[in-house]
C-alpha cells in the first residue's frame, strides 16, 4: 500500500491481547448502556502523547527520541468509566495514575517539545476510549478492575481503512527499570 507524505501518529502503551478484549467487552456493554459505537478491540490502547500528521520523514527522529527514555514497567488498574459530554466519548480510566506513567508522559513531551514537534499542552489524564458517538453518561460508573502490566511502549500509526482506522504499531521500546 501507498501510503501519503503525512503520518498521523502517536505514542502509546499497547495492550496484551487478552487485555485489549477484557475492555473491549467494556467497550460493548458501555455502547449498549450509552449508544455509539464500541472502540473494536483490536485498537483498544492507552495514548501517551498525541502527535497527528507528522512528515513520514520524521520517524526516524521520533524513534531516536522515543529510545532515549528512561522509563520502569508499572501496572494500571482500570477501574472505573467515565464520560466526557464535549466530544460523546465513553472511556476506562485509572482512579490512580502511577507515577511512572506520569514520568514516562513528561518525558515524552519534553523530548518532543525541545524538539520541536508540536503536542497538547493540556494536563494528562490517562484513558482509555471505548465508545464514540455516545448519546449519554454511563449509568454504572465502575466495573471489576482490569490489571494492567505495562512493560513497553510503542511509536502508533493511525491508518485509515474502509470502515474506520486501524492502528499500527511502528516500533516498541522496554520500559527498563
Amino acid at each position: 500500500m501507498i501510503r501519503g507524505e503525512q503520518a498521523r501518529l502517536f505514542f502509546a502503551v499497547w495492550p496484551s491481547p487478552e487485555i485489549q478484549r477484557a475492555l473491549g467487552q467494556w467497550g460493548e456493554v458501555l455502547q449498549r448502556n450509552c449508544g455509539g459505537r464500541a472502540v473494536p478491540a483490536r485498537n483498544i490502547h492507552l495514548t501517551l502523547v498525541f502527535l497527528g500528521d507528522v512528515a513520514r520523514g520524521r520517524t526516524e527522529t521520533l524513534e531516536g527520541l522515543a529510545a532515549t527514555v528512561a522509563g520502569t514497567p508499572f501496572g494500571l488498574t482500570v477501574d472505573h468509566v467515565a464520560f466526557w459530554r464535549h466530544n460523546h466519548i465513553a472511556w476506562a480510566g485509572v482512579l490512580e495514575c502511577p507515577a511512572a506513567l506520569t514520568r514516562l508522559v513528561g518525558q515524552l513531551e519534553q523530548l518532543l517539545s525541545e524538539a520541536g514537534f508540536q503536542i497538547d499542552r493540556r494536563p494528562y489524564v490517562p484513558h482509555i476510549t471505548l465508545v464514540r458517538n455516545a448519546r449519554r453518561a454511563p449509568a454504572q460508573r465502575s466495573s471489576r478492575p482490569i490489571q494492567w502490566p505495562v512493560e513497553r511502549f510503542a511509536l502508533m500509526e493511525s491508518v485509515p481503512r474502509d470502515r474506520g482506522r486501524a492502528y499500527e504499531v511502528i516500533r516498541e521500546w522496554p520500559l527498563a527499570g
